[in-house]
């Protein structure tokens, strides 16, 4: 087929809804950075004034990445995750430190955060093994393999003391369920998830009690039981992760940190001193419900929020840019914004799908778990489910770095997808 007949076919309705979240999140950081005085619109000193440059930038960056041949990013991925890893390495000498967390650049005047633009490269390397026509995932070496691209970057970050955005990488292992990974991985995450909960709200004695019980009992009712070696060492591993998480709570984690779990799980027994601890730790949980239950149904109207434009919640413009929604949307406005990245989850899903190759499929499903894990730990922290994590909402939140990551990650799949007419 010559290059003339070849049929591009972008996705407008992914695109739309792209701009959509990115044009309302402008709008709330305008609405969050201003303190009642008159707004000059380009004031590029301001936040939104920033963010609006950050955006049309991002319209460059679009135009780059739909104008790159398709096979490009699955031809060069492994060498864009390597580069993806030298600048995370390239921190830890030449980071600077904002919050506690050496996660950024110094670029004369602004900053990169490389960690952002790590997802896209990691979602493309694990495309590129994956769909390998010498990989089997459901052979152990080739899962161990997969692995350690995911947790390579992930573990860099986490030195960086970003442990919001090391979170993201479990998204990874939803993808390769997708693909064939045996569930017992799932399994086994979500029980360690359970049995860390527990180690911490009941005790580990009590937490091994219970595991014991299980195990044993789902051993013997097995007709055809395996050795018994097995549930033994399922027991160890119960035991070392329980006394492992407590020792980390007790001894390693940060006062801050620290804190905030035992606010979400209620661990202090005195409600007097857990009262107190919500007041002192949990101030922008606090000033973020107060926020959003006074917007009512309707919401107070655009730039009409007291509590926003009285700066109660810090860093609204950044994490908490939802509390600017609820309050002054209310109602509407926040399920408004919920359903648009739903929709733009479900729409990359529906399009992976229909991929005719592995590679734009792997890659597909790792950008809606990755928009979905960002999402869902922004909204349940600002609602109070979940513990204070520091994370933004995709496309919504202040930030060059995030706004320009997320684009790339999209973007790419937009191509990927453009494409799929021209794959055999």
């Amino acid at each position: 087929m010559r290059q003339t007949d070849r049929h591009f076919k972008f996705d407008w309705i992914t695109i739309l809804l792209f701009f959509m979240l990115a044009g309302f999140g402008w709008l709330n950081i305008l609405s969050a950075s201003h303190s009642g005085e008159i707004v000059d619109y380009f004031s590029f000193s301001e936040f939104y004034g920033k963010q609006l440059i950050f955006i049309v930038l991002s319209v460059v960056l679009i135009t780059l990445i739909l104008s790159i041949d398709s096979k490009f990013y699955e031809r060069f991925s492994s060498i864009i995750y390597l580069a993806s890893l030298l600048s995370l390495v390239g921190l830890f000498i030449f980071g600077k430190s904002i919050n506690g967390a050496t996660s950024w650049y110094d670029l004369g005047g602004m900053t990169l955060q490389p960690s952002e633009f790590a997802k896209a490269a990691t979602a493309l390397a694990v495309a590129k093994y994956v769909s390998d026509l010498q990989t089997d995932i459901k052979q152990f070496k080739h899962q161990l393999r997969i692995f350690v691209i995911i947790v390579i970057p992930a573990f860099l970050i986490l030195l960086q003391k970003d442990a919001g955005s090391t979170l993201v990488y479990g998204a990874f292992f939803f993808v390769l369920y997708r693909e064939g990974l045996p569930k017992i991985y799932l399994i086994l995450g979500t029980l360690l998830i359970v049995l860390a909960i527990c180690a911490l709200k009941f005790g580990v004695i009590l937490t091994i009690g219970i595991a014991s019980i299980i195990v044993l009992s789902y051993y013997f009712t097995l007709k055809k039981r395996p050795s018994f070696l097995q549930p033994l060492l399922t027991l160890l591993i119960a035991l070392l992760v329980a006394f492992g998480v407590r020792y980390t709570y007790d001894k390693l984690l940060p006062v801050h940190q620290k804190d905030r779990i035992t606010i979400w799980l209620s661990l202090e027994k005195d409600a007097d001193k857990l009262e107190k601890m919500k007041k002192e730790a949990a101030y922008n949980l606090l000033e973020s419900e107060k926020a959003i239950s006074s917007g009512g149904f309707k919401g107070k109207g655009f730039m009409e929020g007291t509590r926003t434009t009285g700066k109660f919640v810090p860093e609204q413009h950044t994490d908490y840019i939802f509390t600017t929604v609820g309050e002054e949307w209310g109602f509407i406005g926040s399920f408004s914004v919920v359903l648009i990245f739903v929709l733009l989850i479900l729409r990359i899903l529906h399009l992976s799908e229909f991929q005719k190759s592995q590679f734009s499929r792997v890659y597909g499903y790792s950008v809606g778990a990755i928009l979905f894990i960002h999402f869902l730990i922004n909204i349940g922290m600002v609602m109070g489910l979940i513990p204070t994590i520091g994370i933004p909402l995709p496309l919504f939140s202040y930030g060059g770095s995030g706004l320009w990551g997320f684009t790339i990650l999209v973007f790419i799949f937009v191509k990927l997808d453009s494409n799929r007419i021209n794959e055999w």
